[in-house]
């Protein structure tokens, strides 16, 4: 199998046979088929996803930090297909991190938009993205039946935003955050937390993103547009 994802007869993000048919083509017990999986996603060749079946990894994703950061643009100029899975979607008091990066009082309302961002089907990461409530009213309105949120900003009147701020940092991922990146608990993520302004410099967003350390590439360009 090893070198057969070499040759490139299973390309990055393909599926690999069922342990039944990989058991039934060498001729050997499932338990042989588990521990050879087991060593092909130690040496990172391919990685199992629950529920699904083991595939082949692919190559890191490019993914730019700049001026303006935008999911869906990075993901495509990258040559994957991006998508997006909204899990939810509230409104509630703000917390004292949040009321600080947004500028507001304490206990102001925000609107709360989570979900999992992916590249061609495999998830790259998780987001939280908080927005000020009385700045947007309507926007989770806009986010139902959607997944882009520049989109929902901008039916809202905020047709362009900046990156302000971003701070990177190394975490392990816990259960929760693993069962949704599909990895193995305490794989590496990368965590980036972030401020967007408007073009007044007023804070539009603050946002926590967690990045499966292996299926992404971050590049910063302060200079970007």
């Amino acid at each position: 199998m090893r070198e057969e994802i070499a040759q490139g007869l299973y390309r990055p993000g393909d599926k690999l046979p069922t342990e039944a048919g990989l058991s039934a083509r060498f001729g050997v017990n499932r338990h042989t088929v588990r521990h050879a999986l087991a060593a092909l996603a130690k040496a990172g060749s391919v990685h199992p996803r629950r529920g699904s079946g083991v595939y082949v990894t692919a190559r890191p994703t490019e993914y730019a930090l700049g001026r303006r950061v935008r999911f869906h643009q990075n993901v495509a100029a990258s040559g994957r297909a991006p998508s997006r899975r909204i899990t939810r979607l509230e409104t509630r008091p703000c917390g004292g991190e949040e009321a600080e990066a947004l500028q507001l009082a304490a206990g102001a309302m925000v609107h709360v938009v989570e979900g999992i961002s992916l590249a061609d089907g495999q998830p790259l990461a998780t987001f939280r993205s908080v927005f000020p409530a009385a700045r947007f009213p309507g926007l989770l309105a806009a986010m139902e039946g959607q997944s882009s949120v520049t989109a929902a900003l901008a039916a809202c009147g905020l047709t362009d935003y900046t990156r302000a701020d971003t701070r990177l940092t190394a975490r392990l991922a816990d259960p929760v955050l693993a069962l949704a990146l599909q990895v193995q608990p305490a794989a590496p993520v990368l965590r980036s937390v972030a401020v967007n302004v408007d073009g007044a410099g007023v804070p539009v967003e603050y946002g926590t993103t967690w990045f499966a350390g292996d299926r992404v590439t971050l590049t910063v360009n302060p200079d970007q547009a």
